[in-house]
């Protein structure tokens, strides 16, 4: 039976449906071309033939970041902010997150269309929402001071991705924690082949998760210890304050125009007025020198630094309190399933010591029935020797008819034998007494 289809597969379905928009372009450059599902702001997902350069250009990522989301490598879970993007390798998430727009590039995996539909959701209600705020009417003011409370397109985004991977690792353990106990115990009621085999295989699984949780609980950690690098991931408040420096370098050369044109203005009318040519020249010089390429030269220099060192010190002082949240609270999530996991890990020691315990007393038990069999054999083997000894072809008298009859042979071997069990049971009375045996 065939699942349903993911939402950009089925070509030939129209946008306003909620479906995926296909591009037609390939932007290859370097490296070989790959099928990028890319979701917007609106929540709408679409398929692009990307080639590495391509994507270099469009998220400003250098080539080792986007070797960390290669399905054929191996690397450990990694959460990387940077200028322009994102960079998400969690479990089976491999993503670039912008400013406004999220590529995953493993999109045919069936474990990732349930995250691209929950990320498509998340969108497609908060745009929504902003719609709504528009249409009621409302000032820029209450817009901007409730959009200032909502997450950003990035945090979003961030927050699927990481639902999605401690959810999986979450449900993981859950179904080995499941499958554990009753092996644990059928294990302990019987000791058999085929319950060690499953026990073994329960705690190879159990070692491969745990290492997977424990690599997604340190990134996290490590993310949460840097306030530099969850500085890092605010890509809405880069691009608004870049946006702002841009604006304010404008204003300031505009202003500085209008300042030159007052200038001149009032020094021609000051001339005209007092017809006094030395001034006429002074002013004359000072727009002469307002106008040499080294005064406004300067002063835009000196404001394009003072901007830029502004952007550069907001960005470092940036209050990471939102996103730390954001984290903690997965961090907590995924700390809970690592508890889980390593309280199922020391059930499975306890139940290994228990079974070795129980090997350990068997054990002894067999090695004292051997001792009590090696015990009883000595005796049988001196009861065999005294039969043997009178099996002997020799002449005494216990075997002269006249002299020795069937009472004196039953008293001999009777004796014989109550020698030998006294034997034994003198054997085994001394070996408890020296606790050889139970």
């Amino acid at each position: 039976m065939r699942g349903a289809r993911p939402p950009w597969k089925g070509a030939g379905r129209r946008r306003g449906e909620g479906e995926w928009e296909e591009w037609g372009e390939e932007e290859g450059g370097g490296g070989g071309v790959r099928a990028w599902v890319a979701v917007d702001a609106a929540g709408e997902a679409r398929v692009a033939e990307l080639g590495r350069q391509a994507v270099m250009r469009r998220t400003g990522l250098p080539a080792r970041d986007l070797r960390i989301l290669d399905p054929q490598l191996s690397y450990p879970s990694t959460v990387l902010g940077r200028e322009r993007a994102i960079v998400v390798g969690l479990e089976h998430i491999k993503t670039i997150i912008t400013a406004h727009e999220v590529l995953l590039l493993n999109h045919r995996d069936p474990a990732v269309e349930p995250f691209v539909r929950e990320l498509q959701r998340r969108l497609r209600h908060r745009h929504q929402q902003q719609e709504c705020e528009i249409e009621k009417g409302k000032d820029d003011e209450d817009i901007s001071a409730r959009g200032s409370r909502a997450l950003p397109f990035e945090f979003i985004a961030l927050e699927a991705c990481l639902e999605a991977a401690c959810t999986c690792l979450e449900n993981e353990a859950a179904v080995l924690e499941k499958e554990a106990h009753p092996a644990l115990d059928k294990l302990t009621s019987k000791i058999s082949t085929l319950n060690l085999e499953h026990v073994r295989q329960i705690k190879s699984r159990l070692v491969a998760i745990t290492g997977r949780v424990q690599k997604v609980r340190d990134e996290l950690e490590h993310l949460l210890d840097d306030d530099d690098d969850m500085a890092e991931m605010y890509l809405t408040d880069k691009m608004m304050q870049q946006h702002l420096s841009e604006e304010a370098s404008h204003s300031s050369l505009n202003d500085q125009s209008e300042g030159i044109d007052e200038d001149r203005m009032r020094a021609e009318i000051s001339s005209e007025e007092n017809d006094a040519p030395r001034m006429y020249e002074d002013e004359l010089q000072n727009v002469v020198n307002d106008n040499s390429p080294h005064g406004p030269c300067l002063f835009n220099v000196e404001s394009h630094r003072t901007n830029t060192y502004s952007t550069k010190s907001s960005n470092k002082h940036l209050d990471v309190q939102e996103l730390e949240m954001l984290l903690e609270a997965y961090f907590v999530q995924i700390d809970s399933t690592l508890n889980k996991l390593t309280t199922l890990r020391e059930y499975v020691d306890d139940t290994e010591d228990y079974i070795n315990i129980m090997l350990d007393d068997k054990q002894n038990h067999l090695l004292q029935m051997g001792v009590m069999l090696t015990t009883a054999t000595l005796i049988v083997s001196a009861f065999v020797a005294l039969v043997g000894i009178f099996g002997m072809n020799i002449q005494i008298d216990l075997f002269d008819e006249k002299k020795a009859g069937m009472p004196e042979f039953l008293w001999t071997v009777g004796g014989s034998a109550a020698g030998s069990i006294i034997l034994y049971v003198i054997a085994v009375t001394w070996c408890k007494r020296r606790r050889l045996l139970e």
